[in-house]
């Protein structure tokens, strides 16, 4: 049975089998609230049953953002223990694109930054438009990724310049971004998903039994007391979210005014 989408748009090429998940939310930049990211796992669940679909294309609506981050006037409204389920929740769903035996490759079409950076580092592959930039601000809020970030960019990146990252929350560009690994390749933005559907054709042309085991195999290498590591993070952004500085944080982004930290 299928699922209509609100923040979605689900589009499946029947000749080549590649379906397009595109998020949807364009007036607030395809931020990532509660239903969207029930919706992209709903989406996943209806791809990986359908056998019509042999790959997918993540993308977002526009040409300024991928996905520009969290809802942060969404996640203003958790305490605690709300926010460590919502990042435990935010960590599960992420990992559906991750673990999917159909390859999964983001086109990066413009702000990938906190929720958005960690849904691209889940997906497979990544392909950036020239104009996209990527980042972890969570730490001007008085926060820290809560959806694999803290996990997934040192396996990207490596350890010194994902805590540099982290710490610093500098964004970076698209060509950056490819000289660290973050991304496979940059493209200009007219070509972005041309070029994103033939890395997945010639993916695709490959024996799909082989292409699945190879993925489920490249997860296992970093499977290996990675629970642990995703555990610790779910429970460090539910600590955060009980600090006056995360209280400071948000306030100072909804108000647009820069914040003061007080350290606890």
């Amino acid at each position: 049975m299928s699922v209509t989408f609100e923040n979605l748009l689900y589009a499946l090429d029947a000749v080549t089998g590649i379906l397009t998940l595109t998020i949807n939310r364009p007036t607030r930049r395809n931020a990532l609230n509660a239903a969207t990211i029930t919706e992209l796992s709903q989406a996943m669940e209806q791809a990986l049953a359908d056998a019509a679909v042999r790959g997918i294309l993540l993308t977002g609506s526009g040409e300024r953002a991928f996905v520009a981050g969290a809802d942060i006037a969404e996640l203003a409204t958790l305490d605690g223990p709300g926010a460590a389920q919502a990042a435990a929740r935010g960590q599960a769903v992420f990992r559906q694109f991750e673990t999917s035996p159909k390859p999964v490759v983001a086109a990066v079409n413009g702000f990938a930054l906190g929720g958005g950076c960690e849904l691209a580092m889940a997906c497979h592959l990544r392909v950036a438009a020239e104009n996209a930039v990527f980042g972890q601000p969570e730490v001007n809020l008085g926060l820290l990724p809560g959806y694999g970030g803290t996990q997934r960019l040192v396996q990207l990146v490596g350890k010194g310049k994902a805590l540099e990252l982290l710490l610093t929350a500098e964004p970076l560009g698209a060509e950056e971004a490819l000289r660290l690994g973050l991304v496979n390749h940059v493209v200009p933005a007219a070509e972005l998903l041309e070029f994103s559907q033939n890395i997945l054709l010639r993916i695709l042309s490959k024996a799909p039994v082989a292409i699945g085991l190879t993925i489920a195999c490249v997860n296992a290498y970093f499977d290996e007391g990675g629970a642990v590591g995703y555990a610790a993070e779910a429970a460090a952004f539910g600590t955060a979210f009980s600090t006056d500085d995360f209280r400071e944080g948000t306030a100072a982004f909804l108000e647009k005014r820069p914040a003061v930290f007080l350290g606890k």
